[in-house]
């Protein structure tokens, strides 16, 4: 156990996991608990978790709206890297946890506590993404992280000890059971546990909240223009909008055409493999936007750059390294990236498909004159690739004639 905690700050949803966690901190650590619900757009309502900290004896309640500050400060900054780990996890999860963990250190401060409390188990990746922001903001803050602690370890074991301590508990599975473990905000909502501990099983379609199944989407295509400023989309279909409420009606719009679903085993930080559900319609549909506008107007080479640190800025994210120099630093680069990044994107939406229509900048490098495969009158010079060829080939006709020709033309190699 943590020694000398005067207070403790509790991230609570008011759910399965810290309700009873908020009930083993008043019982081990015979302190007060202050709890911190926060609405990141997770489509559901909040206000019953205030009811629920009271009738625990919750003194200190604090339920706040962090809607625009997260899709603002987190999720877009994000998104100007196109940031996606493994090739298809869009991050939802992860982005949240450094929002959360300041906030945490925030009211510690506020209400003269010494202690923060979170959910995340010993074997996932949120201890990690918390813990390290909160020690990044305040190093001298105590963490107590009761799966690290306790001998409640398996959502049955914690259905026990919510029956017998009376804690309400919503949303058991149909079938019996604990329910799954899920994390929603407004980027996506995560599905872990029950039979999705098996590879090999298929999710259940009930299981999907946001998103139609692509079969069952509606038949008649939709479209939709984004405008976009400096990396960020501003507006949707020529309406400016707060950035929490455009990706709210992109999540609501690409649900509805069976967008963003996604099935994954992915590999945690803290050494294991995991299998995961996500659903990231707005998401889906902002990165597809994003490149499709930075295709006009960054330069190839530091479009290429991008694309190459997008991997290392993705994984410092899912691993916790919001609040790290180096990917502030990344960050800085890739915003500088971005001030030309601007103009507008026409996006149609079919069965769980994102495709292009148009995309238009005046700060666009694309020159009609110069691609057309029409009479340019002499804006391009076909000659001109002859001596950029024989440039770029000297070193592989130098290479081949001397060094590797014996080796590639050997009939060992050409079989």
């Amino acid at each position: 156990m943590i020694k000398d905690v005067n207070k403790i700050v509790l991230a609570y949803s008011g759910g399965l996991d810290t309700s009873v966690i908020l009930k083993w901190l008043q019982q081990e650590y015979g302190c007060e608990v202050v709890t911190f619900t926060a609405d990141l757009g997770q489509k559901e309502e909040i206000e019953p978790a205030r009811s629920k900290a009271k009738s625990a004896g919750v003194k200190e309640i604090f339920i706040e709206d962090l809607r625009e500050e997260f899709v603002r400060d987190y999720v877009f900054p994000m998104f100007r890297a196109n940031a996606i780990y493994e090739g298809e996890y869009l991050l939802g999860t992860s982005i949240a946890r450094p929002l959360i963990a300041k906030r945490l250190v925030e009211i510690a401060h506020e209400t003269g506590s010494n202690t923060i409390s979170h959910g995340a188990t010993g074997k996932g990746n949120d201890q990690v993404r918390f813990e390290l922001g909160a020690y990044a903001i305040d190093p001298e803050i105590k963490v107590i992280a009761p799966w690290r602690e306790w001998d409640l370890l398996s959502r049955d074991k914690l259905l026990k000890f919510a029956e017998s301590n009376n804690i309400p508990v919503e949303m058991k599975h149909k079938m019996g059971g604990s329910p799954y473990s899920m994390d929603a905000n407004l980027l996506h909502i995560s599905y872990e546990g029950r039979h999705l501990e098996d590879p090999k099983n298929a999710p259940e379609e009930s299981m999907w909240r946001w998103t139609s199944s692509p079969q069952e989407a509606p038949n008649e295509a939709e479209e939709i223009t984004i405008g976009f400023d400096k990396g960020d989309p501003v507006s949707l279909d020529g309406k400016k909008l707060p950035p929490h409420e455009i990706l709210e009606k992109l999540n609501n719009l690409g649900g509805k055409h069976g967008i963003g679903r996604l099935d994954l085993v992915e590999n945690r930080y803290v050494g294991m493999k995991a299998r995961g559900c996500y659903e990231t319609p707005g998401g889906a549909i902002l990165l597809k936007a994003h490149r499709a506008i930075e295709s006009l107007t960054l330069d190839r080479e530091v479009a290429h750059l991008k694309d190459e640190l997008m991997p290392r800025y993705a994984s410092m994210i899912y691993n916790g390294y919001w609040w790290s120099p180096e990917r502030l630093a990344m960050q800085a680069l890739i915003d500088h990236t971005q001030l030309n990044v601007k103009g507008w994107v026409k996006l149609s939406f079919y069965k769980g498909n994102i495709i292009v229509l148009g995309r238009d900048s005046d700060r666009s490098l694309f020159d009609p004159e110069i691609a057309t495969f029409e009479d340019d009158d002499g804006a391009f010079d076909h000659k001109d690739a002859a001596g950029f060829i024989k440039l770029n080939a000297l070193r592989l006709r130098i290479g081949l004639s001397r060094i590797f020709a014996p080796v590639m033309l050997s009939n060992e190699n050409i079989k």
